[in-house]
């Protein structure tokens, strides 16, 4: 492929053999300086990142949280390098005393504060297996990576106890000992105690292994250091074994990535801690920026102070999910909208001039310093006043949100791409780089990729126009899935991760995702939908024919085309006195109202999770047809067709959910 400006061809194209679909070459990214000898060449495990951070910096402020004042947030309170130290020893002499050791698994349960992080970075000093608790999960997904796991010793926020309760006397048969960041009650303390379980507040903890001294293990790069568990979509969560290696090549990568930007990570950065650290995406952040001895502050966890945090942090470097930013994209745009005539026109005026000085080339410093200073000031002071870069992850950011960001925010804004099984450090766009807009960019160091062919779907990796799956071979892949060896057969081949996800090489390089290659989709913050089981669960409402869901990894929610039963509906119809033909009670609010009750009755019957939730649906009285192109002889739905046929129809129900949650 010509042109091929940000990459390297490292592999030539194979074709298909012995059944295996063709794949198109192999590149790597371009980088000033690939010859700078990478982090991970001194260092062999996550221990050695903090380690060798506090031998640096021990007098820097590591983390750090708001004082509370008669119910007021004050000023950020800090820990130092060396007083983390200091704590981590503590802890870890403490689970060394309980009898666990090298190997132990170790859960985390709760929302990022410093006690995660000292945990944490106190199971990879003595080789416990860290295995993250989203704080959102839910009580049957806690047993169920408790009981998986084998999970032995837990920490846990407080205000998270008595969900984990719940998980007793299940999980009581793996977990026995259980620390809480804050304290237990009487009770707590007393009905895990009658199932064996010993209970400890935090200080309680710090007291059980004082005066005794263990020898830290030998941990080598292979090791396994965390198992973190993607949510269920289809089946139960799966466990993503991440070996110290793979941490390790994800860290230098970032690191390595932003040096050949000339905008590396310094130990003068402060990082706000909000997004789950039980995420690959937040989790290699941070231990990039404890590796470089920056400061860590944590958020109270109330997404509506999300923003006083960060007024009152000040960070230099900003990560988000799309809906994050989306938020923010569509709060500046109410505030533009309400000033005077005279505001907006100063407002399209800089934007306009500023987009076209980083257009053609100019960085993003130097393209409009005045107006940066007169206009944009302001949108930069909500995000602190000191961002730098601004890191997209997660899902797809939209192409106009990330333009905008681009000019208002006065920070280089990045998108990237990876997977928990990729160590999340895969692809990124380079800074300050306008050919990237609207795609993921190009793999970061130590990443090759290349696209196989998908015939069913009708993608060749080896048209003029290079499209197929994603393939991701790297030393920060997984080592595969905690007792799912078949799920790692089917997943990494010959050494190559095979992501499901579409993507299409643009001309220069740069990678953009189009598609899905299984009819799972990520919704905009993140939450993966297995949409033919939905189709199934919502296929047992008596008021359907048929249907067919659909969501947008731009948006926050799953819509629906749907076939009624005409009897079914006629029926409603008759007993509301309606007087309308089939078609035409199609097309009525009322009727699509009525549809939609029933899914919601379905959905909490079933127990569906609230983002499973259809939120508008379209009633299509023809049924679905090969006539049309939209199903198969076998009665199979044609997604892509689906949704070339309905787009109109899409359009229009997502511009009546945002309405609706814009009133």
């Amino acid at each position: 492929m010509e042109g091929m400006r940000y990459v390297v061809e490292v592999e030539k194209a194979r074709e298909a053999t012995q059944g295996k679909p063709s794949m198109g070459p192999v590149y790597r990214g371009k980088y000033q300086n690939d010859s700078t000898p990478p982090p991970i060449d001194v260092l062999n495990s996550c221990w050695d990142i903090f380690r060798s951070a506090y031998e640096k910096f021990p007098t820097n402020a590591m983390l750090g949280t708001r004082e509370i004042e008669n119910a007021k947030a004050g000023k950020y309170k800090w820990q130092t390098y060396k007083e983390v130290y200091e704590v981590i020893q503590k802890v870890g002499s403490s689970i060394r005393s309980c009898g666990y050791g090298q190997g132990v698994k170790c859960g985390i349960y709760g929302a990022n504060c410093p006690g995660w992080i000292i945990s944490m970075e106190a199971c990879n000093a003595h080789g416990l297996y860290c295995v993250p608790l989203y704080d959102t999960l839910g009580a049957g997904a806690v047993e169920f990576i408790i009981c998986h796991a084998e999970i032995s010793i837990a920490f846990v926020e407080e205000k998270k106890i008595s969900e984990l309760l719940k998980t007793f006397p299940n999980a009581s048969k793996f977990l026995k000992t259980l620390v809480s960041f804050g304290k237990f009650t009487p009770e707590q303390k007393q009905q895990v105690e009658n199932l064996g379980v010993k209970s400890y507040s935090w200080d309680e903890f710090l007291q059980v292994g004082e005066n005794q001294n263990f020898d830290l293990p030998v941990i080598k790069k292979s090791d396994i250091c965390t198992i973190m568990y993607t949510s269920g979509t289809t089946g139960d969560p799966k466990g993503v074994l991440l070996s110290n290696e793979s941490v390790l090549t994800a860290v230098s990568a970032i690191l390595q990535f932003l040096s050949s930007c000339k905008h590396s990570l310094r130990n003068k950065e402060v990082y706000i801690s909000y997004l789950p650290l039980a995420h690959i995406f937040d989790r290699v952040i941070e231990e990039a920026m404890i590796y470089v001895g920056a400061s860590i502050g944590f958020w109270r966890g109330d997404a509506r102070l999300l923003l006083e945090d960060v007024a009152e942090l000040k960070p230099t470097i900003f990560c988000a999910v799309p809906r994050v930013l989306e938020r923010v994209y569509s709060g500046l745009q109410n505030k533009i909208s309400a000033g005077g005539f005279v505001k907006q026109t100063m407002f399209n005026f800089a934007y306009s001039y500023k987009l076209n000085n980083l257009m053609n080339g100019v960085g993003v410093e130097d393209a409009a310093p005045l107006f940066d200073k007169l206009v944009f000031s302001k949108i930069k002071q909500s995000l602190g006043g000191r961002v730098r870069i601004l890191l997209s992850g997660g899902a797809p950011l939209a192409k106009h949100v990330e333009l905008f960001l681009r000019v208002v925010t006065c920070s280089l804004v990045i998108q990237g791409y990876g997977l928990t099984e990729t160590g999340a450090a895969s692809f990124a766009q380079l800074l300050n780089n306008f050919d990237m807009l609207g795609t993921v960019g190009v793999p970061l160091p130590y990443v090759d990729a290349c696209l196989e062919s998908v015939p069913d779907m009708g993608y060749d990796a080896l048209a003029s126009t290079p499209r197929g799956e994603v393939c991701i071979r790297a030393g920060t892949l997984c080592s595969g899935y905690h007792k799912r060896e078949d799920l790692t057969n089917e997943a990494i081949i010959d050494g190559w991760f095979h992501t499901g996800d579409i993507g299409e090489w643009q001309p220069n390089g740069n990678l953009k995702i189009i598609d899905r290659k299984k009819n799972i989709f990520k919704l905009s913050q993140g939450e993966y939908v297995a949409v033919e089981h939905l189709e199934n669960v919502y296929g047992q409402s008596s008021v359907l024919e048929s249907i067919w869901v659909y969501g947008s990894s731009f948006e926050a929610y799953l819509v629906a085309v749907i076939n009624p039963k005409k009897d079914a509906l006629e029926r409603w119809a008759e007993e509301n006195n309606i007087t309308k033909d089939y078609n035409s009670l199609c097309e009525d609010p009322k009727a699509k109202a009525y549809v939609l009750a029933e899914l919601v009755n379905t959905a909490k019957a079933k127990k569906l999770k609230g983002f499973e939730f259809i939120k508008a649906i379209h009633l299509d009285p023809v049924p679905f047809d090969q006539d049309r192109d939209l199903i198969t002889p076998t009665f199979k739905k044609k997604r892509p067709q689906m949704h070339k046929y309905y787009k109109n129809n899409i359009d229009e129900m997502y511009k009546s959910i945002n309405n609706k949650t814009s009133a």
